[in-house]
C-alpha cells in the first residue's frame, strides 16, 4: 500500500492507471498534431477508467503519465501536452467528483457522459485556443470545429464504453 493524499492507494491500482496513461499514449502518441485530438476516445477512456479505479486524482496520475511520454515524442510541443494532458486529467477527476459519478456499486451513465464530454470540450477549446494564439497553429475554423465535434463525440463515446467496462467487469476490481 502506498499513501496518496491521505488515502491509502492499493500499488496494483496504481499499476493499472500507469498502463492506462500508456495506452493513451499510444492511442495518440503517432498520430500528427491537430488529428490526434479528433480521436481521444482511448485517451479518454483510458483516463475515466484511472479515475474510477484510484480514489483520488487517478485521470490526473494516468494523465501525467501520458503527457510525459507524450513530451518524449513530440519534444517540439514539450510544455504543453505535459501541461494540457494534466489539465484533462484533473478535470476528469474534479467533474467525476462533483457529479458524483460513482456509487459504491455501479457509476451513473448521464452523470459519466456530462462529466467526461465536458471535460474533453474544455480541453479541446483551451488547448486550440492557446496553440493558436502563440502561433503553434495556424487558424482554420472549419478545420477547428470539426475537431471539437469530432472530440466531443468521442468522449461521449468514451463515456458510454467506460459505462459498460466499469458496471460490467471493473466494479468490484
Amino acid at each position: 500500500m502506498l499513501k496518496d493524499l491521505g488515502v491509502m492507494v492499493d500499488s496494483k491500482r496504481l499499476a493499472v492507471s500507469t498502463m492506462l496513461g500508456v495506452v493513451a499514449f499510444i492511442s495518440k502518441g503517432f498520430l500528427p498534431t491537430p488529428i490526434d485530438k479528433m480521436f481521444v476516445v482511448v485517451q479518454a477512456l483510458s483516463f475515466a477508467l484511472a479515475s474510477l479505479l484510484m480514489r483520488r486524482l487517478g485521470a490526473t496520475y494516468a494523465s501525467a503519465v501520458n503527457g510525459a511520454l507524450l513530451s518524449i515524442v513530440r519534444s517540439g510541443f514539450f510544455p504543453f501536452s505535459l501541461v494540457f494532458s494534466i489539465i484533462y486529467g484533473l478535470l476528469i477527476d474534479g467533474f467525476f467528483r462533483i457529479f458524483k459519478v460513482k456509487t459504491d456499486d455501479h457509476v451513473k451513465n448521464v452523470r459519466l457522459i456530462a462529466s467526461l464530454t465536458l471535460s474533453t470540450a474544455i480541453t479541446g477549446l483551451v488547448s486550440t485556443y492557446i496553440t493558436t494564439l502563440i502561433g503553434l497553429m495556424p487558424i482554420t475554423l472549419i478545420f477547428y470545429l470539426t475537431v471539437f465535434v469530432a472530440g466531443v463525440l468521442n468522449g461521449v463515446a468514451a463515456s458510454y464504453i467506460t459505462t459498460l467496462i466499469w458496471n460490467k467487469c471493473l466494479r468490484h476490481f
